[in-house]
């Protein structure tokens, strides 16, 4: 069925605008009289019933820049999930998702996945046209959702494990917002006193002739060179960023960057922390969903965003396939602790594999919750504690002087 992009009038005369399917324009207009909508202005958007696959990606190409978060897709998962649960079938389901929601990209999107399963794809395989808002994550929980009849269930746990990702995700940037704001705030400080202050300071000494002090002399050389030289610090800072964008998407680069995150002191800790449990809730889920541990496994490896991590995953794959336990490989890489290893290899052995995964999760998010928390509170303290004394220092240095020529003068 085509989909359409319209304007209209409301009843009470306001503008209205949005995306809706129906057979033709006459009745699109027909359906929007029925809502007390007047039409004025439709247009073809996306695919109809009988373009290609390659059409529809053209239509979607053109939204490049619109995005669907995470929030909005676990809303729609939820909903969908509790239409079919009530009895709505996916067809009709489907529908009132484009209806609801108010991303216009996701609505089109819902659209296509609404076309593609009333010709008889499945809903998995019409998810997986669009990557960018269904991953392989979700595709492969919807797939096995489907195969076992308990797509509505899936559906319902696939919203939550979305909500949470998004839940911590939030938290974690949340906490840093604090921290890099007052980076920020104190560079540009730094920068006016050393740009703008501290030469207008130094011609009144230059003027006088004055033996200036070693603390002044060292204050008064870095001031020039940094009121000189600052486009080629920002121009070194900007090519340093760029090399190191560039080099970490070379594959030696993407390593090496890798074990440097895991290796690095403090920080190191909470990045594997937060890699093992978003690793264990990610193989919960798909193992409790249906998914085959080898399938599983080859969709987790992606989750950890590491490629140190990945390739001890991909190992245990490589094992697993050969007849040994999941518990063993990942002992041998050593990158896991030994407390995730002992509840792998304890729910292995009792059947309780799903569970045990959960609790290393919960285990893992609360700690790395707990450590970033108290990073946070210890490194706002140390941050004020250095921006004063880099102020204390100036002053100190601009003073120093002032009080030798006063001592001179007596």
């Amino acid at each position: 069925m085509p989909v359409y992009r319209y304007k209209g009038l409301s009843s009470a005369g306001k503008a209205v605008a949005g995306i809706r399917d129906a057979d033709s324009p006459r009745g699109l207009r027909a359906l929007l009289r029925k809502e007390g909508v007047f039409l004025t202005e439709v247009a073809l958007q996306g695919a109809s019933a009988t373009s290609s696959l390659a059409g529809d990606k053209v239509a979607l190409g053109r939204r490049r820049g619109q995005r669907v978060s995470a929030q909005e897709l676990a809303v729609t998962t939820r909903q969908l999930a509790t239409l079919l649960k009530a009895g709505v079938t996916l067809v009709e389901s489907l529908a009132a998702m484009v209806d609801q929601s108010e991303n216009d990209y996701l609505k089109l999107v819902l659209s296509q996945v609404k076309q593609r399963v009333n010709e008889g794809s499945s809903l998995a395989d019409a998810m997986a046209q669009h990557p960018r808002v269904f991953p392989d994550l979700y595709c492969n929980m919807i797939r096995a959702g489907e195969s076992s009849g308990a797509l509505d269930v899936v559906l319902l746990r696939l919203a939550e494990f979305t909500e949470g990702q998004a839940r911590m995700r939030s938290k974690i940037i949340g906490t840093m917002i604090y921290p890099a704001i007052m980076v920020l705030v104190g560079m540009v400080i730094l920068a006016i006193l050393f740009i703008v202050v501290i030469p207008k300071i130094t011609q009144i000494f230059e003027d006088m002739k004055a033996t200036l002090p070693l603390p002044t002399q060292a204050l008064l050389a870095l001031s020039k060179f940094v009121a000189g030289y600052w486009w080629a610090l920002l121009a070194a800072m900007a090519l340093g960023i760029i090399g190191l964008v560039r080099y970490k998407r070379t594959e030696r680069g993407r390593v090496r960057w890798d074990r440097f995150k895991l290796n690095m002191p403090v920080f190191g800790s909470i990045v594997r922390m937060l890699a093992i449990s978003r690793f264990a809730r990610t193989l919960a889920t798909l193992l409790t969903s249906g998914v085959p541990l080898i399938g599983a496994l080859g969709i987790v490896r992606s989750i950890v965003n590491n490629s140190i991590l990945a390739g001890a995953i991909d190992t245990a794959r490589e094992s697993i396939t050969e007849g040994e336990s999941i518990a063993q490989p990942l002992k041998r890489s050593g990158q896991f602790p030994p407390l995730v290893i002992h509840m792998i290899a304890v729910g292995e052995r009792s059947g309780q594999l799903e569970n045990m995964l959960e609790n290393v999760a919960s285990n893992y998010e609360y700690q790395a919750e707990t450590r970033i928390n108290a990073l946070m509170s210890l490194l706002e303290p140390l941050m004020i504690v250095m921006m004063a004394g880099a102020v204390g220092f100036m002053v100190f240095s601009i003073l120093l002087p002032i009080m030798q020529l006063n001592e001179f003068a007596h």
